[in-house]
């Protein structure tokens, strides 16, 4: 049974989301706080963790930071009252795969469970990889190492790398990557699209090359 953890510390949020995820025969775990979270993450085996941002001593960027080391491939939703720019770019430059506001529809929220555990179940069925010049995608143990290195990305940047990749030569709009990708009808702005692409042209370094802008239509990779 798909078991995920749900981190708030307010126990009305926590029972909220339990309730719903119980119904969509989800197996549940519950921390109120940051510090409780990442031993747990630690101890146990968790399919999704869902992480309030705004919780006292350990906030949820931080506890995400400090499980990534450990488990870098654990998917994570963020939950939070901030709806700024800034804030979004934080959480998924830590490595968050999507980033929901309060006061936020259990029904949409579950859809974004549902989308992010397909994605990663169907990431760990491929068994191809992908070389161009010094970079190596590996879709079987979704890595990407570059001149022999591995590339730290966050579940999300490889998602959209490893799209990208697989259409390579094939001109995707936006509303392609942002269905494909997220894998539900988008509720958010297309700046979401444009901050992991920014992210992973960092991350990607000289092959940032790779990921061709197509002004007015969306983007294509280029081995």
């Amino acid at each position: 049974m798909t078991k995920i953890l749900i981190v708030d510390d307010e126990a009305r949020i926590r029972d909220m989301i339990r309730k719903y995820a119980v119904h969509e025969g989800f197996e549940t775990d519950e921390a109120g706080t940051g510090f409780e979270a990442v031993e747990k993450c630690l101890a146990n085996q968790y399919d999704l963790v869902i992480m309030d941002v705004m919780m006292p001593e350990l906030d949820g960027f931080s506890a995400v930071r400090d499980i990534r080391r450990e488990k870098p491939d654990l998917p994570f939703i963020m939950l939070s009252a901030l709806g700024e720019e800034y804030d979004r770019v934080h959480g998924f430059d830590v490595g968050v795969d999507d980033y929901v506001v309060k006061p936020f529809s259990s029904r949409e929220l579950m859809m974004r469970i549902h989308a992010i555990l397909k994605r990663c179940r169907a990431s760990a069925n491929a068994h191809d990889i992908l070389k161009t010049g010094g970079m190596v995608i590996d879709f079987s143990a979704r890595t990407v190492e570059i001149d022999g290195e591995r590339v730290q990305l966050s579940p999300k940047e490889y998602e959209l790398l490893a799209y990208l990749a697989k259409n390579a030569g094939i001109a995707l709009t936006r509303e392609q990557l942002l269905e494909n990708v997220w894998g539900y009808d988008f509720f958010g702005d297309d700046r979401t699209l444009d901050t992991h692409i920014k992210l992973l042209r960092k991350n990607l370094k000289d092959y940032a090359k790779c990921i061709v802008t197509l002004r007015g239509v969306g983007y294509r990779f280029e081995k």
